[in-house]
């Protein structure tokens, strides 16, 4: 039992107000609670419950947190459990990115008005890794992250079909004439083969890491698989920890520093971790008010080598990664290269480089030396021009195949010139990629408008665009694409995503016409249109592309509050909200 006085006292053991305690106390009773329990100063540890029917990848929480409830009891701590606003990416339409946000603004809502004094986050599928950070962040009382793991490798007609990844390239078999529906969904239906979340480098795998790497879970958790008994064992001392961040008063701002953000980037690099990483990132930054800047990207990532041999910027799958040594062993690797701040602190109480001390990797097929990696260059590219202030492009995913056809001409290495094809939203393009009449060729780039936080609304993962089926069955499977939406993690194009500002706000997509030539210059970060000043200046009076109307009332208050992705697609009246745990809420009666 800490000897400090807890927050939930305000509520449970009140002094100055009897009558507020009773109030507080008498409803806890009915399910078997004693009120010495709640009263006698024992931390109350919140579990954040993101499992449910509707989140298939993090339903299995429903279980684990039977094993942080026991961890929480055997360290002298009350658990409390409670369900978090659903997210799943692969259903939620028209896009699960709406749901961050409003995920975020429940869970701060929770944390803050009811007598917690810690919180178990247990994370998952993309977004509710990010959400569920940011409200720690906002409401700061002590926080870990619990995530729920990996799916096991997955095979398919013995090979490995990562998931996600492997619908990815059977789109394009399946345009090409290579295999028939039937097939292309049996393929994507082996590459589920248990319990948890994408068992490829996606944005559910990159952002647990990124938790872990930024230090708010135990060492080794984010790379457990969901269905291994280490990932039951991992829930309960969890459950133990989270009782003593309390005791110790160990709060998230004292581990998300912008020191732990650049681990994070860094680490990103690595792993060859999701584009998603990048906005999700900013909007922890935000919330934790921790200055992480769109150029940090370039300046701190670019130049990180590929080590992780995982899909889709590799061959191998999450199981086996986490056999290889994980997390850990990529950060001791960027450790003893010079590329980690090693002091920070984290949630087991030690600094980061205590964490990762003796966890040299084990398999270096998988994870490989920082001096012999997959790739020299693997962070994300950051882009400006006339067509936007802002975007990335994942370098690690960059072929053999799409080099030589794109980056390689003698004297122009690195460099690009095309013919672009605009497509406005994700239904113009399946209506119209075979269309003949478009001529698209080798030398095309397919741009897609419309997408982003207030064209779509929410931002959608549709700039991963395929080639028409004639050129995929010609041999050419990718063309450099661009859009002001997203593209999913597990997805194996260079695509340059996140192009701020966005159409729907004006950005120079909105301005750009099919048949223009756009000019990429990976070496000095720059995307044009090259179109005369005059002839842009004439397009911007024009009336822009139109958006769909808003569904649902919360798509209209997404639309009018929401940033760029360059910014992290944040709630503008989100930020300046920090640390307000500090304050109890007033009472109710």
């Amino acid at each position: 039992m800490t000897k400090r006085r807890l927050r939930s006292q305000d509520w449970f053991d009140n002094p100055d107000h009897a009558d507020m305690t009773a109030l507080y106390l008498e409803r806890f009773m009915n399910s078997g609670l004693t009120p010495e329990e709640l009263a006698e100063g024992r931390p109350i540890i919140g579990i954040a419950q993101s499992g449910s029917d509707l989140s298939p990848c993090n339903r299995h929480h429903i279980e684990l947190a039977k094993r942080v409830r026991d961890g929480i009891r055997d360290a002298g701590g009350i658990p409390i459990e409670f369900p978090t606003h659903p997210i799943f990416e692969n259903c939620r339409r028209p896009t699960a990115a709406l749901d961050r946000n409003l995920a975020y603004l429940g869970l701060v809502e929770l944390l803050h008005g009811y007598p917690i004094d810690g919180v178990v986050l247990t994370t998952g599928c993309d977004k509710t890794t990010p959400a569920a950070i940011m409200a720690a962040a906002t409401v700061d009382i002590p926080a870990i992250v619990l995530s729920g793991g990996a799916m096991l490798d997955s095979v398919h007609e013995g090979r490995l079909a990562g998931s996600g990844t492997v619908i990815w390239q059977s789109r394009r078999r399946y345009a090409a004439g290579e295999i028939d529906r039937a097939e292309f969904l049996g393929a994507a239906l082996d590459s589920a083969p248990s319990i948890g979340h994408c068992n490829t480098m996606g944005t559910a795998s990159t952002l647990n890491a990124l938790a872990e790497a930024m230090g708010l879970s135990l060492t080794g958790c984010a790379s457990i698989p969901a269905a291994y008994r280490e990932r039951g064992q991992m829930a309960y001392r969890t459950g133990r920890r989270a009782v003593e961040l309390v005791d110790e008063d160990l709060r998230p701002s004292q581990i998300l520093t912008r020191e732990a953000m650049l681990n994070a980037v860094r680490v990103n690099a690595a792993i060859g971790g999701s584009t998603n990483a990048q906005p999700h990132l900013a909007a922890i930054a935000d919330a934790a008010g921790v200055e992480l800047g769109a150029d940090d990207w370039q300046t701190y990532g670019y130049d990180i080598p590929l080590l992780a041999d995982v899909q889709p910027a590799g061959r191998f799958l999450s199981e086996r990664f986490h056999r290889a040594g994980g997390v850990p062993a990529i950060m001791w690797e960027l450790m003893q290269a010079g590329e980690l701040h090693a002091d920070c602190r984290t949630v087991t109480g030690a600094t980061m480089g205590e964490n990762i001390a003796s966890r040299e990797a084990k398999d270096r097929e998988v994870i490989r030396p920082y001096g012999a990696p997959l790739m020299e260059r693997a962070g994300f590219r950051v882009l400006a021009g006339n067509l936007f202030d802002f975007a990335i492009m994942k370098t690690s995913v960059i072929s053999e195949d799409f080099r030589r056809r794109f980056l390689s001409d003698p004297g122009n290495e690195n460099c690009f010139e095309g013919r672009a094809v605009v497509f406005d939203g994700s239904e113009d393009y399946h209506a119209r990629i075979n269309d003949p009449a478009l001529d698209i060729d080798e030398r095309s780039i397919l741009v897609i408008r419309g997408a982003g936080p207030l064209g779509w609304p929410g931002s959608a993962e549709v700039v991963n665009m395929q080639p028409p089926g004639r050129l995929i069955r010609a041999g050419i499977t990718s063309l450099p694409t661009i859009g002001d939406g997203r593209q999913s993690g597990t997805a194996d194009s260079p695509s340059i995503v996140h192009a701020s500002p966005e159409s729907a706000e004006g950005g120079g997509l909105a301005w750009l016409r099919s048949g223009d030539t756009i000019r990429i210059d990976l070496n000095t970060g720059r995307c044009d249109m090259l179109v005369d000043e005059e002839e842009i200046a004439r397009r911007r009076r024009e009336t822009p592309p139109a958006i769909p109307s808003e569904q649902t009332p919360w798509q209209r208050i997404y639309r009018r509050e929401t940033t760029q992705l360059s910014e992290g697609a944040v709630m503008r009246s989100a930020k300046g909200f920090h640390r307000i745990a500090m304050k109890p809420p007033r009472h109710n009666h």
